[in-house]
């Protein structure tokens, strides 16, 4: 982390930065004068990349104010919740943007994710976008030829930003080139579209082909990235720099030439001119010769079994060579610089076209899982209303195993209807999941996406809003309960006629009697005060009482079949009150000791002996729920813990088929039931 001091986020500071940068006289053209924090946030940001850049960054051109209310709010927790990014392994593979990514480009990759965050809440705009995933849905051999050639393309923006601050290679620039070279082509497959997203996008695209051309003119197809050897730059592009390199080069020929004149002339074969870093160029004579050595060589190093000399023409051109090579390093340094001088003019120009191909390919990827996923295009309108039929998560059904088939659920509300369902259900049998896959489709439809339905019909949501799973945080002290609370009051404080709520066993971290009070007032407040659509999953079957006293309320289950000790999920969301949870089913499925269970189950039936009905008024007390339901717990748990201890032998008599009994089978079961409780009465 990097603190900054506070001096950086002034706002006159960042006002001054700002025009000085972008060349302004004031902010009112980018509709910022008036917004300070704005203004004190770019600043700071603008200062702290220059620092991490060394210098000005050159390639950013333009600053604009992210307009919050052209975009549905998706908070941290809702996002997390609904695994946009991660799953809650912390694994981007089984996200929803792992499903719809089939991007070929990094900015393209980047710009869906951004999408996937800020879902559109402009109905024009959100259809402009499917129109342009349905035109490539249907069309496979227009979306299979964008897709080449945007898999062929580099990083446009990060390079961009490489060769403006001076980080690049030239290979970096032979990249860049390669990737603007391509959009003509990219131009010609999108010729003739009539789809207004994808009509923008051919007529934006800038032709660079000067551009093009000069790189091309300059730099060799396959570039040296190191200076100095002169095998950068095409010949003809520099004379100055084709004269030293021609220098280089002949040099070293002189050099070859000299070695065969020098071994002819000594009468030495074994003499060999050879070079380092420490010496320069020297001649290597072994000491086994028998010739003598000329007068002119001068004796500069003695090794174990040769000597090596220098003469007055070979340091000659030696230091003609060295002269070369540091003329041609500074020359192709100062061309280079140059030629990225030219790349970061255009650099406007670049950065237009990297954000139109970045959306071109989020429309191919989008149009892609849709065709390999079976998605359908959904209706988005400005009504409160919200269809899905036979709708489907869109990572759960992608995890499934072989075989296995994703069973879809339909979900209709309107705020005229039913506008707040209360689902219960068993443990495990998928209430979860389908809270988040009604909150995913709508998201996947107002980023512009296909959903996996049926058919969806969705009028344009604002916000979503999720209560889902149990958190604390122990380092800030705040348990799990009290984090629930925190976004059930987020909810209750900001949430408008037009949100999607999502509430998963909202009271389940408290005590049962102030749990169910919480949850039950919470639901009347949202009929009465905020009117949002909500799925309420809930394993307190005291709030399906509120269907019978709500024509806005609706009560739903999850299917859930006995089949003897087993319970088979359908995860089929029927309407109707589930009357059980099957926990003690779940943990038996989970593998807790037998003996465990069945008290649990002698337990269980004593509480559900007492009678537990909620408050028939229209408006109920919790309080006056609580202290009955109190009570009568206290009663049953009373009964449950200290009834008699023969508890197994009472379950054995119960399991007993009499009617297929033998007489000698009836009198050996009583003797072993007789020895059991003979013992226990032992041990007590």
């Amino acid at each position: 982390i990097t603190k900054l001091e506070p001096w950086n986020f002034d706002e006159e500071f960042g006002r001054e930065a700002l025009t000085y940068k972008f060349g302004a006289k004031n902010l009112k053209g980018y509709g910022l004068d008036d917004k300070g924090l704005a203004i004190s946030a770019a600043g700071a940001l603008l200062k702290y990349a220059e620092e991490m850049r060394g210098g000005d960054l050159k390639h950013v051109k333009r600053l604009s104010l992210f307009d919050f209310s052209e975009y549905m709010a998706i908070d941290e927790a809702t996002r997390k919740n609904l695994e946009i990014f991660y799953s809650p392994n912390e694994s981007k593979e089984s996200s929803l943007i792992s499903v719809l990514d089939a991007t070929k480009t990094p900015m393209g990759a980047r710009t869906l994710k951004k999408w996937a965050a800020s879902p559109l809440k402009k109905v024009s705009a959100i259809r402009e976008r499917l129109d342009a995933v349905e035109a490539l849905f249907a069309e496979n051999e227009t979306r299979r030829a964008i897709r080449d050639i945007l898999e062929e393309m580099d990083d446009l923006d990060r390079t961009l930003a490489k060769i403006a601050s001076g980080k690049a290679y030239p290979r970096t620039v032979v990249a860049l080139k390669n990737s603007i070279e391509l959009i003509p082509k990219l131009k010609n497959a999108l010729e003739g579209r009539k789809e207004r997203a994808l009509k923008k996008i051919a007529d934006g695209l800038i032709d660079l082909n000067s551009l093009v051309a000069e790189i091309d003119e300059a730099l060799t197809d396959d570039p040296q990235s190191s200076f100095g050897a002169g095998a950068i730059f095409r010949k003809g592009y520099s004379r100055e720099l084709d004269e030293f390199v021609e220098a280089k080069y002949s040099s070293k020929n002189w050099i070859k030439e000299f070695q065969e004149r020098e071994r002819e002339r000594t009468g030495i074969p074994s003499l060999k001119v050879g070079y380092n870093s420490v010496f320069g160029y020297y001649i290597e004579i072994t000491k086994a010769r028998k010739e003598p050595i000329p007068a002119n060589y001068e004796r500069k190093q003695t090794l174990t079994n040769s000597e090596r000399y220098i003469t007055p023409e070979l340091k000659a051109m030696e230091e003609k060579i060295l002269k070369a090579e540091e003329k041609i390093e500074e020359l192709e340094q100062k061309l280079f610089a140059e030629l990225c001088e030219k790349v970061v003019l255009r650099a406007e120009a670049i950065q237009k076209n990297s954000a139109l191909i970045a959306a071109l390919d989020c429309f191919q990827s989008l149009a892609e899982r849709a065709r390999e996923n079976d998605y359908v295009r959904p209706e988005v309108n400005e009504s409160k209303e919200l269809e899905i039929i036979d709708g489907r998560h869109p990572t759960v059904e992608r995890s499934l195993e072989i075989g296995e088939s994703y069973v879809p659920n339909s979900t209709k509300m309107s705020p005229d209807g039913e506008m707040i369902h209360i689902i219960t259900g068993p443990n495990m049998s998928g209430k979860s999941s389908y809270l988040r896959q009604v909150g995913l489709i709508v998201a996947l439809a107002q980023m512009g996406s296909f959903v996996p339905a049926r058919k969806a019909s969705i009028g344009v949501v604002d916000r979503i809003y999720t209560r889902v799973g149990a958190q604390d945080n122990i380092s800030g002290g705040e348990s799990t309960f009290l984090v629930e609370m925190q976004e059930a009051a987020n909810i209750a404080n900001n949430a408008t006629d037009r949100s999607l709520i999502l509430l998963d066993e909202v009271g389940r971290g408290t005590a049962t009697f102030d749990g169910i009070s919480i949850a039950w007032a919470l639901a009347e407040y949202i009929r009465e005060r905020i009117r949002a659509k909500t799925l309420f999953a809930t394993h307190y079957h005291e709030l399906t009482e509120l269907a019978n006293k709500f024509d806005e309320i609706a009560n739903y289950k999850v299917e859930a079949i006995e089949a003897g000790d087993a319970v088979i999920f359908t995860h089929k969301v029927l309407p109707g009150a589930g009357d059980r949870s099957f926990g003690i089913n779940v943990a038996k499925m989970a593998g807790l000791p037998r003996e465990l269970t069945d008290r649990a189950e002698v337990i269980l039936r004593s509480l559900e002996s007492e009678d537990n009905a909620v408050m028939k008024t229209k408006r109920a007390d919790p309080k006056k729920i609580e202290t009955r339901k109190r009570k009568k717990a206290e009663i049953s748990d009373q009964l449950a813990i200290f009834e008699f201890r023969d508890d197994p032998l009472r379950e054995q008599l119960i399991k007993l088929d009499i009617d297929n009994l033998t007489p000698m089978e009836a009198l050996k079961i009583l003797a072993e039931m007789r020895k059991k409780a003979l013992k226990g009465r032992t041990r007590r």
